[in-house]
Protein backbone atom coordinates (compact mmCIF):
# COMPACT_ATOMS: atom_id res chain seq x y z
CA UNK A 1 0.00 0.00 0.00
CA UNK A 2 1.09 3.42 -0.45
CA UNK A 3 2.52 5.69 1.97
CA UNK A 4 2.15 9.21 3.03
CA UNK A 5 4.15 11.78 1.67
CA UNK A 6 5.49 14.16 4.24
CA UNK A 7 6.20 18.04 2.85
CA UNK A 8 9.35 20.07 4.75
CA UNK A 9 9.21 23.58 4.60
CA UNK A 10 11.05 23.85 1.49
CA UNK A 11 8.60 22.14 -0.47
CA UNK A 12 10.81 19.19 -0.53
CA UNK A 13 9.07 15.98 0.08
CA UNK A 14 10.28 13.66 2.34
CA UNK A 15 9.66 9.70 0.97
CA UNK A 16 8.76 7.07 3.48
CA UNK A 17 8.91 3.97 1.02
CA UNK A 18 6.95 4.84 -1.72
CA UNK A 19 6.69 2.84 -4.65
CA UNK A 20 4.74 2.41 -7.89
CA UNK A 21 1.16 1.37 -7.23
CA UNK A 22 -0.82 -1.13 -9.48
CA UNK A 23 -3.27 1.79 -10.31
CA UNK A 24 -0.11 3.17 -12.34
CA UNK A 25 0.89 0.16 -13.71
CA UNK A 26 -2.77 -0.43 -15.20
CA UNK A 27 -2.79 3.12 -16.22
CA UNK A 28 0.32 2.57 -18.18
CA UNK A 29 -0.96 -0.21 -20.55
CA UNK A 30 -2.88 2.36 -22.52
CA UNK A 31 0.29 4.14 -22.89
CA UNK A 32 1.56 0.69 -24.11
CA UNK A 33 -1.13 0.66 -26.86
CA UNK A 34 -0.50 4.20 -27.68
CA UNK A 35 3.57 3.77 -28.46
CA UNK A 36 2.21 0.59 -30.93
CA UNK A 37 -0.11 2.87 -32.52
CA UNK A 38 2.73 5.26 -32.91
CA UNK A 39 4.91 2.88 -35.00
CA UNK A 40 1.42 1.64 -36.75
CA UNK A 41 1.26 5.18 -37.56
CA UNK A 42 4.89 5.65 -39.11
CA UNK A 43 4.75 2.02 -40.65
CA UNK A 44 1.78 3.51 -42.72
CA UNK A 45 3.24 6.28 -44.17
CA UNK A 46 7.33 5.93 -44.46
CA UNK A 47 7.98 9.30 -45.41
CA UNK A 48 9.77 12.40 -44.21
CA UNK A 49 5.97 14.10 -43.61
CA UNK A 50 4.50 10.77 -41.57
CA UNK A 51 7.71 11.16 -39.84
CA UNK A 52 6.74 14.77 -38.41
CA UNK A 53 3.61 13.49 -38.38
CA UNK A 54 4.34 10.56 -35.63
CA UNK A 55 7.12 12.51 -33.52
CA UNK A 56 4.63 15.17 -32.87
CA UNK A 57 1.82 12.95 -31.65
CA UNK A 58 4.65 10.85 -29.38
CA UNK A 59 5.29 14.28 -27.60
CA UNK A 60 2.04 14.53 -26.77
CA UNK A 61 1.65 11.30 -25.79
CA UNK A 62 4.67 11.55 -23.73
CA UNK A 63 3.89 14.53 -22.11
CA UNK A 64 0.58 13.56 -20.82
CA UNK A 65 1.93 10.46 -19.50
CA UNK A 66 4.83 12.42 -17.81
CA UNK A 67 2.04 14.69 -16.45
CA UNK A 68 0.48 11.85 -14.70
CA UNK A 69 3.88 10.37 -13.22
CA UNK A 70 4.01 13.78 -11.54
CA UNK A 71 0.40 13.49 -10.74
CA UNK A 72 0.67 10.56 -8.93
CA UNK A 73 3.76 11.16 -7.27
CA UNK A 74 2.23 13.98 -5.49
CA UNK A 75 -1.29 12.94 -5.05
CA UNK A 76 -2.50 9.30 -3.71
CA UNK A 77 -5.10 8.28 -6.28
CA UNK A 78 -6.33 5.15 -4.60
CA UNK A 79 -9.19 7.10 -3.10
CA UNK A 80 -12.67 6.12 -4.78
CA UNK A 81 -13.11 9.34 -6.78
CA UNK A 82 -9.62 9.61 -7.46
CA UNK A 83 -9.76 6.18 -9.24
CA UNK A 84 -12.63 6.88 -11.36
CA UNK A 85 -10.84 10.13 -12.52
CA UNK A 86 -8.29 8.20 -13.85
CA UNK A 87 -10.29 5.25 -15.23
CA UNK A 88 -11.80 8.32 -17.26
CA UNK A 89 -8.76 9.58 -18.42
CA UNK A 90 -7.46 5.90 -19.31
CA UNK A 91 -11.06 5.85 -21.19
CA UNK A 92 -9.91 9.15 -22.97
CA UNK A 93 -6.39 8.19 -23.62
CA UNK A 94 -7.62 4.85 -25.27
CA UNK A 95 -9.73 6.69 -27.69
CA UNK A 96 -6.41 9.02 -28.04
CA UNK A 97 -4.49 6.26 -29.35
CA UNK A 98 -7.19 4.57 -31.61
CA UNK A 99 -6.93 7.87 -33.28
CA UNK A 100 -3.19 8.13 -33.37
CA UNK A 101 -2.55 6.36 -37.04
CA UNK A 102 -4.96 9.00 -38.51
CA UNK A 103 -4.32 12.19 -36.01
CA UNK A 104 -3.36 14.09 -39.17
CA UNK A 105 -5.96 12.55 -40.72
CA UNK A 106 -9.81 11.57 -40.66
CA UNK A 107 -9.73 11.39 -36.65
CA UNK A 108 -7.82 14.64 -36.41
CA UNK A 109 -10.76 15.73 -34.11
CA UNK A 110 -11.37 12.53 -32.28
CA UNK A 111 -7.48 12.35 -31.28
CA UNK A 112 -7.51 16.37 -30.15
CA UNK A 113 -10.83 16.19 -27.95
CA UNK A 114 -9.30 12.69 -26.39
CA UNK A 115 -6.29 14.35 -25.27
CA UNK A 116 -7.36 17.71 -24.30
CA UNK A 117 -9.67 14.94 -22.18
CA UNK A 118 -6.45 13.70 -21.06
CA UNK A 119 -5.36 17.14 -19.74
CA UNK A 120 -8.07 18.23 -17.99
CA UNK A 121 -9.02 15.19 -16.16
CA UNK A 122 -4.93 15.55 -14.84
CA UNK A 123 -5.58 19.27 -13.48
CA UNK A 124 -8.91 18.43 -12.05
CA UNK A 125 -7.44 15.25 -10.28
CA UNK A 126 -4.16 17.44 -9.11
CA UNK A 127 -6.24 20.20 -7.77
CA UNK A 128 -8.78 18.20 -5.71
CA UNK A 129 -5.87 16.07 -4.54
CA UNK A 130 -3.19 18.71 -3.33
CA UNK A 131 -1.58 19.02 -0.35
CA UNK A 132 -1.94 22.20 0.65
CA UNK A 133 -3.18 25.97 -0.78
CA UNK A 134 0.46 26.73 -1.75
CA UNK A 135 0.64 23.15 -3.65
CA UNK A 136 -2.70 24.25 -5.08
CA UNK A 137 -0.98 27.57 -6.13
CA UNK A 138 1.54 25.81 -7.88
CA UNK A 139 -0.88 23.37 -9.73
CA UNK A 140 -2.92 26.89 -10.96
CA UNK A 141 -0.03 28.49 -12.08
CA UNK A 142 0.58 25.40 -14.21
CA UNK A 143 -3.01 24.50 -15.44
CA UNK A 144 -2.98 27.37 -18.14
CA UNK A 145 -0.04 25.99 -20.40
CA UNK A 146 -1.75 22.49 -19.68
CA UNK A 147 -5.15 23.72 -21.26
CA UNK A 148 -4.19 26.50 -24.19
CA UNK A 149 -1.52 23.47 -25.40
CA UNK A 150 -4.25 21.03 -26.16
CA UNK A 151 -6.50 23.25 -26.68
CA UNK A 152 -4.75 24.50 -29.35
CA UNK A 153 -4.62 20.97 -31.03
CA UNK A 154 -8.61 21.21 -31.23
CA UNK A 155 -8.49 24.03 -32.94
CA UNK A 156 -5.65 22.49 -35.75
CA UNK A 157 -7.12 19.45 -36.10
CA UNK A 158 -10.46 22.14 -37.52
CA UNK A 159 -8.26 23.92 -39.33
CA UNK A 160 -6.39 20.67 -41.14
CA UNK A 161 -4.05 20.86 -43.58
CA UNK A 162 -0.20 22.47 -43.38
CA UNK A 163 -1.45 24.87 -40.85
CA UNK A 164 -2.40 21.69 -38.52
CA UNK A 165 1.54 20.58 -38.34
CA UNK A 166 2.42 24.33 -37.86
CA UNK A 167 0.16 24.66 -35.02
CA UNK A 168 0.39 21.16 -33.55
CA UNK A 169 3.69 21.83 -33.68
CA UNK A 170 3.16 25.76 -31.45
CA UNK A 171 0.62 23.68 -29.13
CA UNK A 172 3.53 21.02 -28.08
CA UNK A 173 6.01 23.86 -27.46
CA UNK A 174 3.68 25.99 -25.16
CA UNK A 175 2.79 23.29 -23.39
CA UNK A 176 6.30 21.74 -22.78
CA UNK A 177 7.37 24.95 -21.76
CA UNK A 178 4.79 25.38 -19.06
CA UNK A 179 6.96 23.95 -16.13
CA UNK A 180 9.62 26.65 -16.88
CA UNK A 181 6.81 29.49 -16.92
CA UNK A 182 5.05 28.22 -13.52
CA UNK A 183 8.48 27.52 -11.63
CA UNK A 184 9.03 24.66 -9.13
CA UNK A 185 7.51 26.47 -5.85
CA UNK A 186 5.07 24.82 -3.83
CA UNK A 187 5.88 21.28 -5.96
CA UNK A 188 7.20 18.22 -3.76
CA UNK A 189 9.08 15.11 -4.84
CA UNK A 190 9.12 11.18 -3.68
CA UNK A 191 12.52 10.46 -5.46
CA UNK A 192 12.41 6.93 -5.37
CA UNK A 193 8.75 6.83 -7.03
CA UNK A 194 9.62 8.71 -9.45
CA UNK A 195 12.72 7.65 -10.50
CA UNK A 196 11.03 4.38 -10.57
CA UNK A 197 8.18 5.18 -12.18
CA UNK A 198 10.59 6.60 -15.66
CA UNK A 199 12.27 3.50 -15.40
CA UNK A 200 9.42 1.61 -15.82
CA UNK A 201 8.29 3.48 -18.92
CA UNK A 202 11.89 2.81 -20.49
CA UNK A 203 10.89 -0.90 -20.10
CA UNK A 204 7.24 -0.46 -21.26
CA UNK A 205 8.89 1.33 -24.53
CA UNK A 206 11.67 -1.72 -24.83
CA UNK A 207 8.52 -4.14 -24.61
CA UNK A 208 6.74 -2.41 -27.30
CA UNK A 209 10.17 -3.19 -29.44
CA UNK A 210 9.61 -6.66 -28.68
CA UNK A 211 6.07 -6.35 -29.90
CA UNK A 212 7.10 -4.72 -33.22
CA UNK A 213 9.13 -7.57 -33.88
CA UNK A 214 6.20 -10.10 -33.46
CA UNK A 215 3.99 -8.27 -35.27
CA UNK A 216 6.71 -7.13 -38.03
CA UNK A 217 6.78 -11.54 -38.20
CA UNK A 218 3.14 -11.69 -38.63
CA UNK A 219 2.27 -13.76 -41.38
CA UNK A 220 5.37 -14.02 -42.98
CA UNK A 221 7.40 -17.33 -43.41
CA UNK A 222 9.91 -17.73 -41.04
CA UNK A 223 12.89 -18.62 -43.21
CA UNK A 224 16.17 -18.10 -41.71
CA UNK A 225 16.35 -15.07 -42.66
CA UNK A 226 13.17 -13.60 -41.03
CA UNK A 227 14.32 -15.88 -37.64
CA UNK A 228 17.95 -14.41 -37.88
CA UNK A 229 16.19 -10.66 -37.62
CA UNK A 230 14.08 -11.43 -34.81
CA UNK A 231 17.09 -12.38 -32.64
CA UNK A 232 19.35 -9.53 -33.47
CA UNK A 233 16.31 -7.14 -32.71
CA UNK A 234 15.87 -8.93 -29.31
CA UNK A 235 19.60 -8.59 -28.38
CA UNK A 236 19.65 -5.02 -29.54
CA UNK A 237 16.60 -4.83 -27.55
CA UNK A 238 18.29 -6.32 -24.80
CA UNK A 239 21.58 -4.37 -24.91
CA UNK A 240 19.98 -0.94 -24.83
CA UNK A 241 17.96 -2.49 -21.49
CA UNK A 242 21.41 -3.06 -20.30
CA UNK A 243 22.67 0.37 -21.09
CA UNK A 244 20.23 1.75 -19.27
CA UNK A 245 19.50 -0.41 -16.19
CA UNK A 246 23.06 -1.65 -15.23
CA UNK A 247 24.40 1.91 -14.08
CA UNK A 248 22.92 4.91 -14.91
CA UNK A 249 19.63 4.60 -13.99
CA UNK A 250 20.96 3.44 -10.43
CA UNK A 251 23.31 6.53 -9.95
CA UNK A 252 20.73 8.73 -11.33
CA UNK A 253 17.91 7.85 -8.33
CA UNK A 254 20.69 7.98 -6.22
CA UNK A 255 21.68 11.23 -6.79
CA UNK A 256 17.95 12.62 -7.29
CA UNK A 257 18.13 11.34 -3.45
CA UNK A 258 20.37 13.53 -2.83
CA UNK A 259 19.42 16.58 -4.16
CA UNK A 260 17.03 18.77 -2.12
CA UNK A 261 14.73 21.69 -2.77
CA UNK A 262 14.36 23.18 -5.61
CA UNK A 263 17.59 21.95 -6.87
CA UNK A 264 16.07 18.15 -6.60
CA UNK A 265 12.57 19.14 -8.67
CA UNK A 266 14.69 20.84 -11.42
CA UNK A 267 16.71 17.37 -11.75
CA UNK A 268 13.36 15.88 -12.08
CA UNK A 269 11.40 17.96 -14.90
CA UNK A 270 15.22 18.31 -16.71
CA UNK A 271 16.91 14.40 -17.07
CA UNK A 272 13.40 12.90 -16.36
CA UNK A 273 10.59 14.47 -17.90
CA UNK A 274 12.79 16.07 -21.13
CA UNK A 275 15.59 13.92 -21.40
CA UNK A 276 13.73 10.74 -20.99
CA UNK A 277 11.57 11.43 -24.09
CA UNK A 278 14.85 11.01 -26.12
CA UNK A 279 15.33 7.52 -24.92
CA UNK A 280 11.40 6.56 -25.56
CA UNK A 281 11.65 8.22 -29.00
CA UNK A 282 14.74 6.29 -29.79
CA UNK A 283 13.50 2.98 -28.89
CA UNK A 284 9.99 3.46 -31.36
CA UNK A 285 11.83 4.51 -33.50
CA UNK A 286 14.13 1.47 -33.68
CA UNK A 287 11.52 -0.73 -33.10
CA UNK A 288 10.32 0.95 -36.50
CA UNK A 289 13.34 -0.21 -38.44
CA UNK A 290 13.35 -3.55 -36.91
CA UNK A 291 9.41 -3.90 -38.14
CA UNK A 292 10.84 -2.81 -41.21
CA UNK A 293 13.67 -5.11 -41.70
CA UNK A 294 11.72 -8.32 -40.37
CA UNK A 295 9.26 -8.18 -43.54
CA UNK A 296 11.97 -6.71 -46.27
CA UNK A 297 15.37 -9.06 -45.04
CA UNK A 298 16.66 -8.97 -48.28
CA UNK A 299 16.05 -5.78 -49.98
CA UNK A 300 17.45 -2.64 -48.58
CA UNK A 301 15.83 -0.13 -46.20
CA UNK A 302 13.79 3.00 -47.40
CA UNK A 303 15.52 6.04 -46.27
CA UNK A 304 12.72 6.40 -43.33
CA UNK A 305 12.82 2.86 -41.78
CA UNK A 306 16.86 3.31 -42.38
CA UNK A 307 16.87 6.58 -40.14
CA UNK A 308 14.41 5.18 -37.55
CA UNK A 309 16.94 1.79 -37.39
CA UNK A 310 20.01 3.51 -36.83
CA UNK A 311 18.89 6.97 -36.02
CA UNK A 312 16.60 5.59 -32.98
CA UNK A 313 19.37 4.29 -31.57
CA UNK A 314 21.68 7.42 -32.13
CA UNK A 315 18.79 9.09 -30.56
CA UNK A 316 18.40 6.42 -27.71
CA UNK A 317 22.33 6.57 -26.66
CA UNK A 318 22.29 10.46 -27.23
CA UNK A 319 19.20 10.40 -24.35
CA UNK A 320 21.74 9.04 -22.52
CA UNK A 321 24.42 11.29 -23.02
CA UNK A 322 22.60 14.15 -22.11
CA UNK A 323 21.00 12.34 -19.08
CA UNK A 324 24.45 11.74 -17.63
CA UNK A 325 25.31 15.24 -18.19
CA UNK A 326 22.55 16.78 -16.56
CA UNK A 327 22.56 14.58 -14.03
CA UNK A 328 26.24 14.37 -13.00
CA UNK A 329 27.99 16.95 -15.02
CA UNK A 330 30.12 14.70 -17.30
CA UNK A 331 30.28 13.49 -20.78
CA UNK A 332 30.66 10.00 -21.53
CA UNK A 333 32.90 9.41 -24.52
CA UNK A 334 32.25 6.22 -25.36
CA UNK A 335 28.37 6.69 -25.91
CA UNK A 336 29.32 9.88 -27.62
CA UNK A 337 31.14 8.15 -30.10
CA UNK A 338 28.57 5.60 -30.55
CA UNK A 339 25.88 7.90 -31.02
CA UNK A 340 28.06 9.87 -33.34
CA UNK A 341 28.30 6.46 -35.19
CA UNK A 342 24.74 6.11 -35.88
CA UNK A 343 24.51 8.65 -38.81
CA UNK A 344 26.65 7.03 -41.30
CA UNK A 345 25.16 4.01 -39.82
CA UNK A 346 22.05 5.61 -41.02
CA UNK A 347 23.29 5.92 -44.99
CA UNK A 348 25.15 2.67 -44.90
CA UNK A 349 21.18 1.13 -43.96
CA UNK A 350 19.66 2.61 -46.95
CA UNK A 351 22.32 1.15 -49.11
CA UNK A 352 23.28 -2.51 -48.09
CA UNK A 353 20.26 -5.69 -47.55
CA UNK A 354 18.28 -5.05 -44.49
CA UNK A 355 18.98 -7.88 -42.64
CA UNK A 356 22.61 -6.27 -42.80
CA UNK A 357 21.80 -3.20 -41.37
CA UNK A 358 19.70 -4.52 -38.69
CA UNK A 359 23.10 -6.76 -37.96
CA UNK A 360 25.25 -3.62 -37.89
CA UNK A 361 23.45 -1.64 -35.72
CA UNK A 362 23.32 -4.78 -33.24
CA UNK A 363 26.93 -4.80 -33.35
CA UNK A 364 27.24 -1.42 -32.28
CA UNK A 365 25.10 -1.55 -29.49
CA UNK A 366 26.40 -4.81 -28.20
CA UNK A 367 29.37 -4.05 -28.75
CA UNK A 368 29.24 -0.89 -26.49
CA UNK A 369 27.71 -2.98 -23.62
CA UNK A 370 30.90 -5.32 -24.06
CA UNK A 371 33.39 -2.11 -23.77
CA UNK A 372 31.72 -0.66 -21.23
CA UNK A 373 31.00 -4.04 -18.70
CA UNK A 374 35.25 -5.00 -19.12
CA UNK A 375 36.43 -1.42 -19.26
CA UNK A 376 34.50 -0.54 -16.26
CA UNK A 377 33.71 -3.47 -14.30
CA UNK A 378 35.13 -2.40 -11.11
CA UNK A 379 33.50 0.50 -11.36
CA UNK A 380 30.37 -1.16 -11.61
CA UNK A 381 30.49 -3.47 -9.05
CA UNK A 382 31.10 -0.94 -6.77
CA UNK A 383 28.20 0.96 -7.91
CA UNK A 384 25.93 -1.79 -7.27
CA UNK A 385 27.24 -2.90 -4.34
CA UNK A 386 26.92 0.73 -2.80
CA UNK A 387 23.21 0.41 -4.29
CA UNK A 388 22.37 -3.01 -2.74
CA UNK A 389 23.91 -1.06 0.92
Amino acid sequence: MRTATARTGSSNAVEHEQRVTPLELFFDLVFVFALTQVTAMLAEDTTGGGMVHALLVLVALWWAWSAYAWLTNNVDPNGTPQRIVVFTAMGAMLIAALAVPQAFGDEAMVFALAYLAVRLAHIGLYLVGAADAAHRRSILRYTPTSIIGPGLIVVAAAIGGDAQVVLFAVALVLDLAGPYFSGTSGWVLSPGHFAERYSLIVIIALGESIVAIGVGAEGLALDAGELVAAALGVAASAAMWWLYFDVIAVVAERVLHERTGREQLELARDAYSYLHFLMVAGIVFFALGVKKTLQHVGDELGTVPAICLAGGLGLYLLGHVLFRLRVRGTLNPQRTVAALACIPLAAVATAVPALLALALTAALVCGLVVYEAVRFADTRARIRAQSAA
